[in-house]
């Protein structure tokens, strides 16, 4: 990527640390350090509590003194080795430790491969909202490693497979009209391919947007503003972060069209590809509409408290909407 002169590299088990610097120090879940943590041969290992609850400020300050403590200098490597929490977590730390050190990022999940890992940014969840404090620090390399997703459940296959129709929805009509045909499945020789197309849709948009200047970048959010907060209003405790991305596509879509910026229909077409997936299509019970909102009013694309999102103009096409009414957005979460 442009100005990040991050390499992308796809690689086996047996090669995963191959290229690393001999001062690298790793950053895995727990899960992960029990399935695959003999990849990581002798380098220091750091295990953190796997799930999103470990995405906090003081993880972070933990395994920023876990750094110090283990001896890392300005040249030592941050290897985040798991999904997007670990590689949000990790990231964060490098950012921070000694004003930056160098981050490998290990992505071991679909939707941290195709989506997370890619493109610089990090952050952990404050109790106000998710992601609001992080920093903007590229990779200096992302291995992706294909066969590491043999092990992983159904469910974070279908938590993967929201982020992958996204790019279809917003860049790739032709991706999203295949998927249509043949959805996701946990076959890794026909996802491979498709991971390898995502990572390339997400690095060219990051390339000419990186650092969230022009907001054209934004338009990779769709579907997160309704999604995070409804991760948010459910504590992190229900929807996984793909299933709360799809409910929040159809009704960023259906907003879309409500407001005359998005195809009549598109709606429809998503809801359907999103059923056919096998994700879920409606707001979990319970959510208050007013507290979805209030969550919305912190997301990063809301600017004094006026609410933006990333709308489709068509499937293939997504564009930044920026002073979106607030009585819009609430008929719509009423309506679900």
């Amino acid at each position: 990527m442009k100005g990040t002169e991050c390499r992308v590299r796809f690689s086996t088990p047996s090669d995963l640390t191959k290229t690393w610097p001999e001062n690298t120090f790793c950053i895995v879940d727990q899960n992960l350090a029990r399935l695959h943590g003999h990849a990581l041969g002798d380098l220091p290992v750091n295990v953190i509590p796997a799930g999103e609850e470990s995405k906090t400020w003081d993880a972070a300050g933990g395994v920023v003194r876990w750094l110090a403590e283990a001896g890392a200098d300005r040249k030592a490597s941050v290897a985040a080795f798991g999904g997007g929490v670990i590689g949000d977590l990790a990231g964060f730390a490098a950012a921070s430790y000694m004003r930056g050190v160098s981050l490998i990022q290990v992505p071991t999940t679909l939707l941290a491969m195709v989506d997370s890992a890619i493109g610089g940014k990090t952050g952990v969840d404050l109790p106000e909202g998710k992601n609001l404090a992080g920093a903007f620090w590229p990779a200096k390399e992302i291995t992706v490693v294909p066969k590491l997703l043999k092990t992983l459940p159904k469910r974070e296959w279908l938590n993967g497979s929201a982020e992958i129709w996204k790019y279809g929805a917003i860049l790739d009509a032709e991706l999203f009209a295949e998927l249509e045909k043949h959805p996701i499945s946990q076959d890794i020789d026909q996802t491979e391919p498709i991971i390898r197309r995502c990572i390339e849709l997400k690095a060219q948009t990051v390339e000419a947007d990186e650092f969230e200047t022009t907001g054209l970048r934004a338009i990779l959010n769709f579907g997160h503003t309704i999604g995070h907060a409804i991760e948010w209003a459910q504590n992190y405790k229900g929807l996984a972060h793909g299933e709360a991305v799809s409910v929040g596509m159809i009704l960023e879509a259906e907003l879309g069209e409500q407001i005359g910026t998005t195809e009549k229909g598109t709606a429809s077409r998503i809801r359907l590809a999103m059923a056919h997936q096998g994700l879920p299509t409606r707001l979990p019970d319970g959510l208050e509409a007013k507290n979805l909102i209030s969550a919305m009013r912190r997301d990063k694309k809301a600017e004094s408290g006026r609410l933006a999102f990333s709308l489709l103009d068509r499937i293939g096409a997504c564009k930044l909407v920026k002073d979106v009414p607030e009585d819009e957005v609430l008929a719509v979460l009423n309506g679900s």
